[in-house]
């Protein structure tokens, strides 16, 4: 328990273990733990150190968190008619403790022990304790004796009178990790027995890695990352110390892309490979040594981003030093790669707890993911983020940036269409009833501003329309017409008008149909698409470059948005979406300052000084949430598709 950053107490009863608990300061952790427990020291970390639950339990052992404690307490004090069991029989013993633990020994290095919380342990060695007396229960629990007529231990009761209450009580899968509480000396061997034939090391480095991941990264980062990740944990290096170091990595490998020398692509490709393998030791990190945190969880979300789109710039910066401008080729990665992830997004938040949730292309995808090579073929044409990343190095390293970001732009399109054919087909032939929250992440996702919100008020009442219909209308009326009439003239202003009515439209009502999952990833791409198209037919110089910051300050938004109501806290404030005006207001606004400012390098200003501004609005707002975040702790499992 010490080895974990728990200081121990004794405890004679259930009596002294209530008021063992009541000394320790409110915002601890704390637990209880029989002292009879044999297992291994892994299974106790489980069951006692992850942040991410208000409470968890493991055979002989429960920790509560400070949300749970007050339930806790309340199942040590006996209700006015259960059994008196303040009095110990001979045979009890107890051990408490309170106060930060110095950690010791080669598993309690730095951040992965808990310091500052407690570890109460209840009943002797070799006793069966007063809470085994006969007949005696814990409020709201089962029977002290179990079916075969043995004692439990105490914190399988308080687990179970945990759960009687409400509180959600987690208990880890344990694998062939061992825990348990033996009732005899023979047990006692065999359980000990159990845990010398079962390597606890080795079952926590295979626990760092995650269980689904791609293969790029299953069979050429992962055997070796896990490792790193081991080393950093022993020398207390937390995991957002590595999501950090990730990034600079990643920094520094766009600012040798920049150089447009075949020798700084060569060293690009180098370092964004490191970098990923740092992006992938940040996660084992967390996993070897539960440090889950929501400010972990968003800066590894984002900073992923951050790292994918910096590098983009630095190919196209690099490329323009040598004659060649790729920025619309930058720009487009960037728009399809968000618009592929806000699919995706939008599709797991509207099914997130749909009711008969089932169709006969869901069932064909669970049984081709039973079979070996489909699942691996399954998970490479969608180029998640490892085959992203190696294609990019490889081809940065070998080719030209205008190569690179032809084969992003190739296989990006390839899998959002794969994507998105299978998710269509499960939309049309389930039959499923969504939910006010589904409905109500999706309109956080629609990113709804003033104008369409208005319009959306005036239709309230109007007759339900084919809602991904009317978004796409208006979504692809706005991109023509920014493509196809004269630049510089009033029709994409029109057309920007037409697009923010017809958004109104489509969340006028619930987004409660079986495909408007679609209406935000079609707002995001008539707002990313236009800006595109309106900033790459001007004839203001550096306007690519300026709608590249433009687009990657609004998706770093919208990432945000997402992540905030993944952490269960909801979409960011109303005024800040009406402060940089909703998609829609957005679009409207460059279709005007392409009317407006049509000559000269007014239009590349304007949408720089726009880039900045909603940058500054989003950054500075998300830096205050997430610092003084009370999300629970989550860890993001890296990016789906």
């Amino acid at each position: 328990m010490r080895s974990l950053g728990f200081d121990v107490r004794i405890a004679a009863d259930e009596r002294e273990t209530a008021a063992l608990l009541a000394a320790v300061p409110a915002a601890e952790r704390v637990a209880v733990v029989d002292p009879r427990f044999v297992g291994h020291v892994h299974a106790l970390r489980l069951a006692l150190t992850d942040p991410r639950f208000p409470a968890a339990t493991a055979p002989g052992a429960l920790t509560a968190q400070p949300e749970a404690r007050p339930a806790l307490v309340r199942a040590l004090t006996a209700g006015p008619d259960a059994p008196d069991r303040s009095a110990p029989t001979p045979a009890t013993g107890a051990t408490a403790a309170t106060g930060p633990a110095t950690p010791t020994g080669p598993d309690a290095t730095g951040p992965e022990t808990a310091p500052g919380t407690t570890a109460p342990s209840t009943t002797g060695p070799d006793a069966t304790g007063p809470e085994a007396a006969p007949g005696t229960t814990a409020p709201g629990a089962a029977p002290v004796r179990a079916a075969g007529g043995e004692p439990r231990p105490l914190p399988d009761l308080l687990a179970d009178a945990l759960s009687a209450e409400g509180v959600a009580v987690h208990r880890p899968e344990l694998g062939s990790l061992v825990a348990a509480v033996p009732a005899d000396p023979q047990s006692r061997k065999e359980t000990r027995d159990a845990v010398a034939a079962v390597d606890d090391e080795a079952v926590r480095l295979r626990s760092a890695v995650k269980a689904r991941d791609g293969f790029f990264t299953t069979f050429f980062i992962s055997p070796y990352s896990r490792y790193i990740a081991r080393w950093c944990a022993r020398r207390g290096l937390t995991p957002n110390q590595v999501t950090t170091a990730s990034l600079l990595t990643a920094l520094v490998a766009a600012g040798c892309a920049a150089t447009g020398t075949r020798g700084g692509y060569v060293a690009a490709g180098l370092l964004l490979l490191f970098s990923f393998v740092l992006d992938c030791t940040d996660g084992q990190l967390a996993r070897y040594s539960l440090q889950y945190s929501t400010m972990g969880a968003w800066l590894d979300a984002t900073f992923d981003r951050a790292k994918e789109y910096a590098y983009y710039a630095g190919l196209a910066l690099g490329a323009a030093r040598g004659g060649d401008d790729v920025w619309a080729l930058a720009l487009g990665a960037m728009v399809l790669q968000t618009c592929r992830h806000v699919v995706d997004f939008s599709f797991n938040e509207a099914n997130h707890d749909a009711t008969a949730n089932t169709s006969p292309t869901a069932a064909l995808s669970d049984k081709l993911d039973s079979r070996g090579w489909t699942v691996w073929v399954r998970r490479m044409i969608v180029l998640p983020i490892g085959e992203r990343w190696a294609m990019i190095a490889v081809l940065t390293a070998v080719t030209t940036p205008r190569v690179v970001f032809w084969a992003l732009l190739i296989g990006c399109a390839f899998a959002a269409c794969y994507t998105t054919a299978g998710r269509l087909l499960r939309s049309l032939t389930r039959k499923a009833r969504r939910t006010d929250r589904a409905a109500r992440a999706l309109a956080d996702l629609a990113d709804s501003g003033p104008l369409a919100q208005g319009f959306a008020a005036a239709f309230r009442n109007a007759p339900r329309t084919l809602v991904p219909v009317t978004a796409l209308a208006g979504a692809a009326a706005v991109v023509a017409t920014a493509a196809l009439t004269p630049f510089g003239g009033p029709w994409p202003v029109v057309a920007a008008l037409g697009y923010a009515l017809t958004s109104g439209i489509a969340v006028a009502r619930p987004l409660k149909g079986a495909l408007d999952w679609l209406v935000p990833p079609v707002f995001r791409a008539a707002e990313y698409v236009t800006v595109l198209v309106l900033a790459a037919r001007s004839d203001a110089p550096q306007a690519l470059p300026a709608a590249f910051g433009l687009v990657a300050a609004v998706a770093y938004h919208h990432y945000d948005t997402v992540y905030r109501i993944r952490g269960g806290t909801g979409a960011p404030p109303a005024w800040l979406v009406r402060t940089i005006g909703g998609h829609e207001g957005r679009t409207l606004v460059v279709a005007v300052l392409a009317a407006v400012l049509a000559s000269g390098n007014g239009f590349t200003l304007a949408l720089t000084a726009l880039a900045v501004a909603v940058a500054l609005v989003v950054l500075v707002e998300s830096i205050r949430f997430w610092v003084s975040s009370g999300a629970p702790a989550v860890h993001d499992e890296g990016e789906p598709a």
